[in-house]
């Protein structure tokens, strides 16, 4: 079976990124792209695609306002992975309501996973349209705001230590292995991934600019422009860490900023 794809978003790194990556999943033709929501809509009517990655967060008509629109309009709907970041409500309906996502910035063998979760779905012909009302239903109401932890345990030299949240100016990954950096110290995380990390953070002030970087925004310390109209973060720890900001998140540091 080889999936007929459609990839919407609103910012053309994103669209490129995925594109390539899926040059190396099996059985996936991508046969178009979309800008925004209204565009969406229509090449959705239009290609009838099996299968379309939908951004959650564009200007104007967002993804769920596309999945309003193709039941207003009676258009049959397609399986849909969204690509969003950092809505940890939305994760968490899309994971009870089985509908699948990858977070930005993209991971190879997450999108391979969603594309053989869409495959399976179809085979077994199982319509995503009641999932899908149920979700925009969920996400049409406001969530509680969850109470955010406020200490963090780090392993260092054998020993355990309790830091609090504010204090971590950044973590990383490497090898499976999240080490949270403070000014004064480093230690070794007991969370397995980045995405549980940032799940427990306040999302307002902790951002995934990187595939391997969670950053306090509070504790940037310059903003540095770096090759291809990217940046590079400087850390206000003592060894002044640089971070690199992906080609996905670019975009929204200069919306945090104001750049």
């Amino acid at each position: 079976m080889t999936l007929k794809t459609l990839i919407v978003d609103d910012e053309r790194p994103a669209r490129d990124e995925l594109t390539y990556l899926l040059r190396d999943v099996p059985d996936v033709n991508v046969i178009a792209h979309g800008r925004n929501g209204l565009e969406a809509v229509t090449l959705i009517k239009e290609h009838e695609p099996d299968l379309v990655f939908l951004d959650v967060q564009m200007p104007g008509l967002d993804g769920f306002g596309v999945i309003k629109k193709l039941f207003e309009r009676k258009v049959r709907i397609p399986q849909i992975v969204f690509a969003t970041a950092f809505d940890n409500y939305a994760l968490q309906a899309f994971d009870v309501n089985a509908v699948d996502y990858i977070l930005k910035p993209f991971d190879k063998a997450r999108i391979s996973k969603a594309v053989q979760r869409a495959k399976k779905m179809i085979e077994a012909n199982t319509s995503p349209v009641e999932r899908l009302e149920e979700l925009v239903g969920q996400l049409s109401v406001p969530a509680a705001r969850v109470a955010q932890p406020v200490k963090l345990l780090v392993k260092s030299q054998s020993r355990m230590f309790l830091v609090d949240a504010d204090e971590m100016i950044y973590a990383s990954i490497q090898d499976g292995t999240i080490t949270i950096f403070a000014r004064d110290f480093e230690g070794v995380s007991n969370y397995r991934t980045i995405e549980e990390l940032q799940a427990s953070l306040d999302t307002d002030r902790f951002w995934r600019a990187h595939r391997s970087y969670l950053v306090n925004m509070n504790h940037i310390k310059e903003v540095v422009p770096w090759f291809k109209s990217s940046y590079m973060l400087k850390m206000n720890d003592k060894r002044a860490s640089e971070i690199p900001v992906s080609r996905a998140q670019t975009r929204r540091l200069r919306e945090f900023l104001k750049l």
